[in-house]
Formats: C-alpha cells, structure tokens, sequence
C-alpha cells in the first residue's frame, strides 16, 4: 500500500536533514545513476512514450506475442533521452565549480573582511512534470536538484500514463530511495500532495493548473519556478530565404505534433510574405510526409480525445490555407496553415498547442511589435530577417522568456542560456548552470576580524557622532568603479596613524609600567 503523502515527503525531510545531499560525492553517485538509468533503458523509455503520444504501432507476431514498433523514433530520442543525458553530463563536468563557495568583490569598508556566498539546498523539493515530454519535463529539474543537494518528490503527469508508471519502476532501482521517490496519481492526488509544506516547488505545464499550485505554495511561502507556455509568435519579412525559414518554421511546429510549450503559435507577415510562406509549407510538408501525411511513421498524434476536439473546432477560423485533414479514430490531425484569420478568432484566444498554425498580416516590424505587446508575454519568440535593425528593434521592444533569430526551438537546446517565461509564460528558469541555480539558496557570510586595527577602522560608527566620523564614514561606504589607487595614499597615511597611535599608547604603557617598577 502506497505511503500517505504526509510520510512521503517526511521521509524525504529526514534523509534531507541527515546530511547525505550535502556530500558532492553523492550528488555526484546519484546524478550517475540517473545517466545509468537511461542509457540502460533507452528501449523501455521509447516505447512508453510512444505509447502516451501515439508514436507507436502494436503488431503481433505469431510466435513472440505483442511487439511495439515506436514511429517518430528520432524525436523522442532525441527530445526525452538525449537533452536529460546531456544536461546529467553537464552537471557532472561542472558540479565542483558550482557547489564551491564564491566570493564576491567587496568596498573598502570591507577590506579586511571576509565576504562569501554559500550554494545552499532547499530542502525537499517538489518536482511536477508534464504530459507532452514526459521524461525530459520530469528529469531535467531533477538533474538541477539533485546537484543542489536536495531531496526530491517527483510527480509526472498522469496524462502520460505509460511514462509515469515506468519512472515508479526505474527511480527507485537506481536512486536512493529515501531522498528520490515518485508519487502518482491524478487531480485528487496532486491535491492533496500540494498541501503538504515543500521547500521548493517546480511545476511545468499549463497557466491555469500553475495557478492553482502558486496559490497552494504561498500557504507556506514556498518558492516556485512556473515553467508555462503562451502564443508563441514569429514575425517574418520579405528578407529571408523562404525555404530555409519555412523548414525551420515547419520543424518547429511539427515536432511532437506541435505539443510543445515553445511551438510557434502564429505568424505574423506581410500578404505578401504570406503567399510565398504558403507555397513553399506545401513543398516542404509534401518533401517530409508525403501525399498522405497520416500514414507517414514521422508525424505524431494528439495525446488526448479532449485535446484532439479542442483543436478540430480551431480549424473553423479563418481559411485553411495547406492541411486540415482529420482523423478522430486515431486524434490525427495534419499539419495545417491557416489564412484570413482575426486577432479575435477563439484560435487567438489561447495557445494552440497542435499542428495548427494560423496567419495574421502586419506591414511592418512595429506593427509587429504593437500586436506582439497588447498580450499576454509569450515563452518564445521567433524573428526571421537578414535586416539587422529590425532584428534589434524586435529584441529590445518585446519581452518574453527567450528569442531564436531565424530559427525555431533551438535557444532551448543551449545549456548556458536560462530558459523560462515571464508573466503569463510562467515565472523563474533552468537548464545548465539556471537548474542548479533554480535549486539553491544563496546564503550570504561576512566574517569581521577582532583585531585592533580592524576595529579602529570602524570605531567612527560608536558614538558619541561628530561631524569628522560622518566624514570618515561617508569615504569608507562610497561607491567606487573597481578599486581607485586615488584612495591609497589616504589609507597608507591613515593607516601610519593607526599604528603610530597603537605603538604610542604601547610605549607609554611600558614606560608606565617601568618607572612604577623603580
């Protein structure tokens, strides 16, 4: 029988208060497992995934029974076991670097101080993944969190069934089961399981559920990463090399059926841009699937029969362009453009979150930027133009999480850029350096030195207050651009004086001592 949550997370805590996170060498055993864990069960990883997103076909073979055969095989190799294995190797090279105290730069009052930031574990960390990349959104925080040195919970979508249930089989094989457990279960577990105090709370997927975890945080002021999604946009011009763009485009929203936080949403171009985007995504589309999309072993399926309804009723908006074909039995849906569309069609309403791309004309990069900003902030944002000053117009006037010029996706993929959201795209970032940084407090330590001089240099702070200590104060607690040399004959004068005074008051007490003495 599965242990009530109140003990599962108890149990973390008292692992977490043992000590054994802090040890380098054990986040260092555990990050290696972790990386073991997938390189040994690559095949079981793939076809549970391909079952939870449609990226398999069941065939029986006379004699053998049931075998799966997973489509879509390069993806979800290299979206769900490949990035978690690279970001495990990444931790690994850079864990001592990072775990090691810094020491910040420090101003003349502090001179004779010594001045330290401590990398601190939270504690017990909550980790809740998402449906549409199971074991990446699942993995890649626990990587961060575990080079932290926390403890971890993690919860992975019920959504992804398959997914989750293998993850309950394999992280207690290889992990330490007391710091690293895995709870399943669906709204009603979930629930519960947020009422329960964490220290820590990494939630990916929808604004609407990462409401309601932010709201079940603040009860104990737990700090949260909201990793979300949005309307994604691109803005394209009439400068690029549409067939490279198109692919890029395409790729980006054809991958994982366009179930991915960061596909691009809508495009934004002039009617002319537009004809010619049109008439190459047919080309590309009929080069990468064929006549017959559906039956093509490289394009995916809709996870869910709700998800595949919502979607259908989109290609209502405006006049579908390329695609559009269907399929309820099996949640197809082609990859499909969408023209003639309006800003306030239900399509533009909220992230898509398919194989749906619908197209908004603007006459200029500013007009862009109007439409871009009178949002909600998105997650990505994708510019395609050889026009430099565009390009930089572009990047300085929309905020959003993060910016890929004349690509999609790919700003993800590099392990020494933060990735996250802002605002409605979610809130806090991971990856590389930012997922160890996600999960771990910095703890701030001045260490004052008891000596005479040390603390001559600071007695003006003690009353009585005279106009020479505010003086001599103010010139200690300035700002300065980096040390100025202009400050050392002053601290070599003071300095002399110090010492003199100190040998003086010496002296005297000597002679003292001696004429009592005769």
């Amino acid at each position: 029988m599965p242990l009530p949550f109140l003990q599962i997370v108890q149990k973390a805590r008292d692992a977490f208060r043992s000590g054994c996170t802090r040890s380098v060498d054990f986040r260092e055993r555990q990050l290696k497992q972790l990386l073991w864990m997938l390189e040994e069960n690559t095949s079981e990883i793939l076809e549970a995934v391909g079952k939870d997103l449609r990226k398999v076909r069941v065939y029986v073979l006379a004699d053998d029974g049931v075998n799966f055969s997973v489509d879509s095989k390069q993806e979800a190799l290299l979206l769900e076991v490949n990035v978690v294995i690279n970001e495990i190797k990444s931790a690994l090279f850079h864990l001592k670097e990072w775990t090691k105290p810094e020491k910040p730069s420090k101003g003349l009052v502090n001179a004779m101080d010594t001045v330290i930031i401590y990398n601190d574990p939270y504690g017990v960390v909550l980790i809740m993944g998402a449906w549409n990349y199971p074991f990446q959104l699942s993995l890649m925080p626990l990587v961060g969190a575990i080079a932290a040195g926390n403890c971890a919970i993690i919860k992975p979508s019920e959504v992804a069934s398959a997914s989750a249930d293998l993850m309950a089989r394999l992280i207690p094989k290889y992990l330490d089961q007391d710091c690293f457990q895995v709870v399943l279960g669906g709204v009603l577990e979930t629930t519960m399981l947020l009422k329960e105090q964490f220290d820590y709370i990494f939630y990916t997927g929808s604004a609407t559920i990462g409401k309601i975890v932010r709201a079940a945080a603040n009860e104990h002021l737990t700090p949260v990463t909201l990793e979300l999604g949005g309307k994604s946009p691109i803005y394209i011009d009439n400068t690029v090399d549409m067939g490279i763009a198109v692919r890029r485009i395409l790729w980006g929203k054809c991958v994982n059926a366009g179930q991915t936080c960061i596909a691009p949403d809508y495009v934004l171009c002039s009617e002319a841009v537009r004809a010619s985007f049109v008439a190459k995504a047919k080309e590309v589309l009929e080069e990468w699937y064929g006549s017959n999309v559906k039956s093509s072993p490289d394009f995916g399926r809709i996870a869910s029969d709700k998800h595949f309804t919502r979607l259908q009723s989109f290609l209502n908006n405006g006049r579908i362009a390329v695609g559009g074909e269907t399929d309820p039995s099996e949640r197809f849906i082609a990859p499909t453009i969408l023209t003639d569309v309006k800003p306030t069609d239900p399509i533009m309403q909220e992230e898509i979150f398919g194989p749906i791309l619908p197209v908004i004309n603007v006459d200029s990069p500013s007009d862009a930027i109007s439409f871009i900003t009178s949002r909600d902030k998105p997650l990505a944002f994708y510019i395609f133009t050889n026009n430099s000053k565009d390009m930089k117009m572009l990047v300085e006037n929309v905020l959003c999480g993060g910016i890929s010029c004349n690509d999609t996706f790919m700003h993800a993929a590099v392990d020494t850029l933060p990735f996250g959201g802002v605002g409605y795209s979610g809130m806090g970032a991971y990856h590389g350096v930012y997922s160890f940084n996600t999960f771990t407090h910095k703890k701030s330590f001045l260490g004052k030195n008891l000596n005479p001089i040390a603390e001559k240099l600071i007695s003006a702070r003690y009353p009585p207050y005279s106009e020479r200590k505010i003086n001599f104060l103010t010139f200690l607690l300035k700002k300065r651009k980096g040390f100025s040399l202009k400050c050392l004959p002053y601290l070599v004068v003071f300095g002399i004086g110090v010492v003199a005074t100190i040998l003086f008051r010496a002296i005297s007490k000597v002679r003292a001592n001696t004429v009592q003495s005769c």
